[in-house]
């Protein structure tokens, strides 16, 4: 345990715990009263880059913690690059969940969730589909904007040609993707379907909420994954955020669509 502050009526603590690969830092966001749900969260970044400090990752987590009631709990997963590869993140991130669910067993915490932005919410899913088999299901899953397959579905021509005046920076081109894949995985070819979990059996997960951004070249990873679960039986509700490109929740200051999402993120997680 590092140190606990207080932000607004959220109180959070930074601590580590111990992973296959080493410390894992987490930091745990409190809502005033008891919990009535928990979620593990993993910011976004391409697997290759951010932090539990980004306001993806800390300023998410303390605003699902208040609109739910929920305990929150961040994870700052070992990133790709300098000889990490996957399964190392995914492995950060379920050394996380088990201990999670042992934490909410004993404060008595009925739902427990998983949930992550873009490269976090393929982190996410890919949790739920190793606790689905391994006796540690999650009762939710909240998906933003998510980053699931390779090869990357293509953007509708419409949305492109809307797409076209946005800066480089907001744009995820077939090269950036293939980059992100090789980094993450280290080769693009053969992928293990836990790594970009849209190709793994998708069944007997629970109920899903995916917030998708319009201006997303990576919006048809997160429509395509909607159409699967789906297919399968899998309970699964969207909501688009008008207007904002790829990583809407990162942005300072909180546009009003980001904050619908986060509204929509939180019903999901509280709702019975």
């Amino acid at each position: 345990m590092n140190q606990a502050t207080t932000i607004s009526s959220v109180t959070t603590e930074d601590r580590v715990i111990n992973g296959p690969h080493g410390a894992i830092p987490l930091r745990v966001y409190r809502p005033t009263g008891h919990p009535s749900s928990a979620l593990l969260w993993m910011h976004g970044g391409g697997f290759r880059h951010g932090s539990i400090d980004m306001p993806e990752a800390h300023g998410v987590s303390a605003e699902l913690a208040v609109r739910a009631s929920a305990l929150v709990v961040s994870v700052d997963y070992r990133l790709a690059g300098d000889g990490v590869r996957f399964p190392v993140p995914l492995d950060d991130v379920y050394a996380a969940w088990k201990w999670l669910t042992s934490t909410a067993t004993s404060a008595e915490i009925g739902v427990c969730a998983l949930g992550g932005a873009s490269a976090g919410a393929a982190l996410a899913l890919a949790a739920a589909l190793r606790g689905r088999d391994d006796s540690r299901p999650a009762d939710r899953l909240l998906l933003a904007y998510p980053f699931t397959h390779y090869p990357n579905p293509a953007i509708d021509d419409e949305t492109a040609r809307e797409m076209a005046a946005l800066p480089g920076l907001l744009r995820f081109p077939p090269e950036t993707v293939e980059s992100m894949v090789g980094n993450y995985v280290g080769r693009i070819t053969d992928i293990p379907v836990l790594a970009l979990p849209g190709a793994a059996r998708l069944n007997d997960l629970p109920f899903t909420a995916i917030a998708l951004s319009q201006f997303d070249d990576l919006r048809p990873s997160g429509e395509l994954l909607q159409r699967q679960m789906a297919s399968v039986g899998v309970q699964v509700r969207t909501h688009l955020a008008v207007n904002m490109p790829h990583g809407h929740l990162n942005h300072v200051p909180v546009p009003a669509e980001a904050t619908a999402s986060l509204e929509f993120l939180a019903s999901a997680l509280s709702a019975e």
